[in-house]
């Protein structure tokens, strides 16, 4: 037996009160989006200013349904099709789990283009403010990932190895909280600072590109440790389904961030157009 830590068993429910049941997942959502919505507030008021915080406000609710709305379907559409075509019900089951990064950023992104476009924003620059928060939800989704036991690594002999009540007797890499360091940590960091250089602000779509690009870097390198999908395995060349769906955010990101170029500077306080 290698020495492996005992995995630190927690209730993934928080609270239940009757037919009221409150998860740490759905928690990890509230939590994201609230604490970007308050952050986003603030950034989008740096010059160039490209939204007022009301119109920030407003479109917490239109990334919420690309989040719920894009990430179902990546899910169906990107992991399990097979098994949904034959069950086309079970889509709505939301509750029962399965939701795709890369089908809720999809979704995020026609959500940004289709607000902006009502509200007369910039979606490139509106898009920089945006993305600069996303790490947030993504740090506390992999948190949540970990309480639930779930999507956990790849079996390792590492010291810190850890078996989960679902993965079996040998010691695995607790890949959710590699993951919450690289896409949330690490990526929040980075966009922060590339977000509060006047210079970076000015190049619309740079901080976009370098969100997609980070993310995309980061997810690789997470897969790299974590077990893949049961009803997936390994792909092509033996890659992973999120390692495959990284690799086109890379291209965009850095497309996006070479494209860029800079913007007028608007002084702090204005009110776009």
């Amino acid at each position: 037996m290698l020495f492996a830590i005992p995995f630190p068993v927690i209730d993934p429910v928080l609270v239940a009160v009757g037919p009221l049941v409150i998860r740490w997942y759905a928690l990890a959502y509230i939590a994201g989006i609230v604490g970007g919505c308050w952050l986003a507030r603030r950034l989008v008021a740096l010059p160039p200013v490209v939204a007022n915080r009301q119109q920030i406000d407003d479109f917490v609710t239109w990334t919420t349904l690309g989040i719920i709305l894009g990430g179902r379907l990546g899910y169906v559409l990107f992991y399990r099709p097979d098994y949904y075509l034959f069950h086309p019900l079970e889509i709505l089951a939301v509750w029962q789990g399965g939701m795709s990064f890369h089908g809720g950023a999809l979704g995020v992104i026609v959500a940004v283009f289709l607000f902006c476009r009502q509200q007369k924003l910039d979606p490139l620059g509106f898009g920089d403010r945006v993305v600069a928060v996303v790490p947030i939800g993504l740090c506390f989704g992999r948190l949540a990932n970990f309480i639930n036991g779930e999507l956990w690594g790849r079996v390792t002999d590492v010291p810190w190895g850890m078996v989960f009540p679902t993965g079996g007797p040998e010691p695995r890499h607790p890949s959710q909280l590699y993951q919450a360091g690289l896409e949330g940590v690490a990526l929040f960091v980075l966009l922060q600072v590339l977000v509060h250089i006047p210079a970076i602000r000015a190049r619309r779509g740079f901080v976009a590109g370098a969100f997609l690009a980070g993310y995309g870097v980061a997810r690789g390198i997470g897969e790299i440790f974590r077990q893949p999908d049961a009803y997936l395995g390994f792909l092509f060349a033996g890659a992973t389904m999120g390692q495959l769906l990284s690799v086109p955010m890379v291209l965009v990101g850095a497309w996006l961030m070479l494209r860029a170029r800079p913007s007028p500077m608007v002084p702090a306080g204005a009110r776009p157009s």
